[in-house]
């Protein structure tokens, strides 16, 4: 009998101690899920807040945008920007303005009529469309040639930097994009005169008013240019003494009189300090002496230009002489 009650309590204790370790163990899995987590997130701001800050010193260094941004891959831009129903939307339009105000409100153009920026993008497209339509292009060439017209233009202002070769040469990738045969990169959609065709008009129209379109639609480059002399120190401004202040103070308080006005002097000017004077100086020495080079070298072209013209007045004042032999008569 105390053996059994004695196994049995055995039993017990052990399945306690059992489903106590299992329990230990789930919330030590749970203490390690966790600490995954911790570790993930505070990954995860380090690489945001390193990203941030990477942008924020890109912004704040003048240099981080000197050169224009690189041109996106060119990929194949059927259906990009106006699908089969917008296709469809724009084919029933019988007048060019109809056809403006389906475009605008495709495009998302907000107003026009008060936009310079968005006219200039209606006309560009509405033109485009009514070119393809005297190409007879189909609905799915129309689509990939405004497409291709609006990534040229997005490739244009993106910078207000000079990059129409860039330009061109992404166009004219673009363009071979639909008009060889091998997919997934790029497929016959034109043939070779429709090629030739759409080439000529992009030209013809938007690359020989690059630097227009630029103008309007990116903002105005500054040159912001400092110089900084090696050996000299920046200027630094001299603090007024309480005195000075006092003085100062007094003065404006005081009100001056029409009779002492007249009796003031000008005042002396103030000495310069003393680097702005050695910079002074060190430019006056160096301009004379660039001068006198100057001087020097027009001196000695002036000499030798009257040398020429003297030896070639010589020669024209001397008398004509026959050479001799000539002038005498043969004698038998």
């Amino acid at each position: 009998m105390l053996n059994r009650k004695t196994s049995h309590f055995l039993g017990m204790r052990v399945q306690s101690e059992l489903e106590h370790l299992s329990e230990l163990r789930r919330e030590a899995g749970k203490d390690r899920i966790s600490a995954r987590g911790s570790a993930a997130r505070t990954r995860a701001s380090v690489r945001t807040q390193s990203t941030a800050a990477a942008a924020a010193k890109a912004d704040e260094d003048p240099g981080a945008n000197l050169f224009p941004p690189p041109l996106p891959r060119p990929r194949i831009c059927m259906w990009k920007y106006l699908d089969i129903h917008s296709m469809h939307q724009l084919e029933k339009t019988t007048s060019a303005e109809e056809m403006r105000q389906v475009l605008a409100e495709l495009l998302e153009l907000g107003c026009p009529e008060q936009s310079l920026r968005d006219a200039i993008t209606l006309d560009l497209f509405c033109h485009a469309l009514i070119f393809c339509r005297q190409q007879g292009f189909s609905l799915e060439q129309t689509s990939a040639a405004c497409a291709l017209l609006q990534d040229l233009h997005k490739a244009c202002i993106a910078t207000p930097l000079g990059n129409v070769e860039e330009c061109y040469h992404y166009f004219t990738s673009v363009l071979f994009c639909h008009g060889v045969r091998r997919p997934p990169f790029s497929i016959d959609l034109f043939k070779e005169e429709q090629l030739l065709a759409l080439e000529d008009y992009v030209v013809n129209t938007y690359f020989r008013h690059f630097k227009l379109y630029k103008y309007v639609f990116t903002p105005q480059v500054r040159l912001d240019l400092s110089l900084t002399y090696m050996g000299l120190q920046p200027p630094k401004l001299w603090p007024e003494s309480e005195t000075e202040k006092e003085a100062s103070k007094e003065v404006e308080e005081q009100a001056v009189t029409p009779q002492e006005e007249e009796l003031e002097t000008v005042a002396p000017p103030e000495p310069e300090p003393s680097h702005v004077h050695i910079l002074r100086a060190y430019i006056k020495t160096q301009m004379n002496k660039e001068l006198e080079e100057l001087q020097q070298l027009v001196e000695e072209q002036l000499k030798a230009s009257e040398e020429r013209l003297s030896s070639k007045l010589t020669a024209l004042e001397r008398p004509f002489q026959l050479p001799p032999g000539k002038g005498k008569s043969k004698t038998k």
